[in-house]
């Protein structure tokens, strides 16, 4: 008996197996490609059949189905990642930072006990892998990783957690994130892997509060009186994020290295520098000759990076808007004499529960009054700033909270509107009068005049400066300009030695709590965010009681929050200007980035450069 058996082979090796009926068994095929497919493959099957009483091997052509599976495609090592800022970091330690130069920094070296999922807004874990909290709402039990260490190879363990927000409590340390734990009455770990956070209060902003980047312990007095003055703070070699310190030379660069122990694994580049350019226009410059692989772009700059887009650049552009806004904050307190928001009874220099506002606190000479402060609202060209210094890319912002918190945010609230004629109206109306027409106004003596401050490299913020100068002049102020670097504008910000400013919040997150913004306990000099010194009784109330109503109902809470934009509207604190729409740019050679709205690097260790 004879058998003939016949093989075909194409550009796919195909194992075929011998039939005894018409049925094909597994076809196995191997593809050196990237991408999983199916593909339709003709392959030869055989069967045996007899013929005249003699078995006859019979080949067919058939049509099958297959899985094409990807052949791994190594992803490729090394690089150094070339990022670019105007305003330099001031301070590497995260519960001290200030400014979003510095957290761009932090945000790569050191991980927090919760995070923001970049595209939600939600808190979720970082160092935490999950959370029970008590009935009654006032003790959370976290549950802490075992697989973080510090850059020294020392485990991270929830001691460290515990120092961190024990430090920021600490009247040794001046911190403007006092408000992130003054609900906090006590932070307990057991073990190394549970940490027991216990509130005084119902917390409803408790676990976005509980954010902090965390410092390492055994690098710190165990009494945090070395937090303020430690190398750490300038040079922090002890870390625990994807990337590591390495080295930092002020107003130029600040270099970092890919940290091998991260517990997510190394990341794919070798490093990343924050390379400190001039002003916007420098950084412009650097991202369109390739020298800069990720940046934000100034507004007045999106056209040209769109075109460079379409004309095939190596670039990518994405947008969303920000949360937070820009906006003119007036110093009601003097500025020769800065003072505490409250009344220090036991004389230690910190805010205790009980200590009552410092209702004879100096005030401004000039933003001490409602009326001049309503009269600047009222002066600013919103639409000019938006549609031509800002070109369009943001929304002016009515006051506070953000559109997109829509359960606390007020529609009712009619944004402020350029009436240059009532805001003269509210200056006479006020006693603020020129003595000649073009004169510049006073009373009682007081010449209508500041400084309004902004720091330099931003051109979008000089030229609202420049604008705002031009038509407040107009109406009888006598406006000076003061563009100055970032650092000292935060140092005097923060030291309540300024006038007014042109600045902006950014990393509100989802819930509308500000009073860090607004509560007289963080009208701190030195280290309080609430640097304008407002202080109102409505608005303390409602945000306590909001931030603590029990079950945290968002429709009660939403009704507070309102409350307190019509308040803020009428007192004017700020001058709300706009909400910025945010554009990041990155080198199409950067790749796996997916910037979300509210978070850019959450997956930086996944990042590579094609060589």
């Amino acid at each position: 008996m004879s058998k003939r058996i016949l093989y075909l082979f194409g550009a796919l090796l195909i194992s075929a197996l011998v039939l005894a009926a018409c049925t094909p068994e597994t076809v196995e095929v191997i593809v050196t490609q990237e991408v999983e497919v199916v593909r339709e493959v003709e392959v030869e099957v055989t069967k045996v059949v007899e013929i005249e009483g003699e078995e006859v091997v019979v080949v067919e052509t058939q049509v099958v189905e297959v899985v094409v599976e990807p052949t791994a495609v190594p992803i490729p090592q090394g690089g150094t990642m070339v990022e670019s800022t105007f305003a330099d970091a001031s301070n590497l330690n995260p519960i001290l930072a200030s400014d979003s130069a510095s957290f761009d920094i932090i945000g790569k070296m050191f991980l927090g006990l919760v995070t923001t999922d970049e595209f939600t807004g939600e808190t979720v874990g970082e160092l935490s892998t999950g959370w029970t909290v008590s009935d009654d709402g006032l003790v959370y039990t976290f549950d802490i990783r075992d697989d973080v260490s510090w850059t020294d190879g020392t485990p991270l363990t929830a001691n460290d957690i515990k120092f961190t927000f024990d430090a920021v409590a600490s009247d040794l340390v001046e911190t403007p994130r006092k408000s992130n734990v003054e609900l906090v009455s006590s932070v307990e770990a057991p073990d190394d892997t549970t940490l027991v956070v216990e509130f005084s209060e119902v917390d409803c902003t408790a676990l976005q509060n509980l954010g902090l980047g965390v410092l390492p312990s055994h690098a710190y007095a165990a009494d945090f009186s070395d937090v303020m003055t430690n190398a750490l703070n300038d040079e922090p070699t002890i870390t625990t994020g994807p990337f590591a310190f390495n080295e930092r030379v002020p107003d130029s660069f600040t270099s970092l290295v890919r940290n091998d122990s991260y517990y997510l694994g190394a990341p794919n580049m070798d490093g990343s520098t924050y390379q400190v350019f001039a002003d916007q226009s420098a950084e412009l410059e650097a991202t369109l000759a390739g020298d800069i692989d990720v940046t934000g772009v100034g507004p007045q700059f999106v056209s040209v990076i769109e075109a460079e887009i379409a004309s095939g650049g190596p670039l990518q552009m994405k947008k969303f808007f920000n949360d937070g806004y820009t906006y003119i904050g007036f110093n009601m307190g003097d500025p020769a004499n800065p003072e505490n928001g409250w009344v220090d009874e036991n004389e230690n220099g910190a805010f205790d529960e009980g200590e009552p506002p410092n209702l004879e606190q100096a005030q401004h000479p000039v933003f001490g009054d409602a009326a001049v402060r309503q009269a600047v609202a009222q002066a600013i060209d919103y639409t000019n700033i938006i549609n031509k210094v800002v070109f369009g890319q943001g929304v002016q912002a009515t006051v506070n909270v953000l559109p997109a918190v829509e359960w606390a945010f007020n529609t009712e609230v009619e944004p402020y509107a350029f009436d240059l004629e009532a805001a003269a109206q509210t200056l006479e109306d006020a006693g603020w009068t020129a003595a000649s027409e073009g004169g510049v106004r006073s009373k009682d003596g007081q010449d209508l005049t500041f400084t309004l401050m902004t720091n330099a490299g931003n051109e979008v913020r000089e030229n609202i400066a420049a604008i705002a100068q031009d038509t407040l002049n107009g109406i009888g102020f006598n406006v000076e300009l003061e563009i100055i670097e970032f650092g000292t504008v935060v140092e005097k910000l923060l030291g309540q030695t300024f006038d007014a400013v042109i600045i902006g919040w950014t990393g509100l997150g989802s819930d509308p709590e500000d009073s860090s913004f607004w509560a007289y306990r963080n009208d701190a000099v030195g280290g309080g965010f609430n640097f304008v010194s407002y202080y109102n009784e409505t608005i303390e109330t409602n945000l306590a009681d909001a931030r603590s109503l029990p079950g945290c109902d968002t429709g009660a809470r939403g009704e507070l929050y309102r409350e307190n934009q019509v308040q803020l509207n009428s007192d004017a604190p700020y001058a709300f200007l706009y909400v910025p729409l945010s554009n990041v740019v990155w080198n199409t050679r950067l790749n796996e980035i997916d910037p979300g709205p509210w978070a850019t690097y959450y997956n930086v260790e996944d990042w590579y450069i094609t060589p």
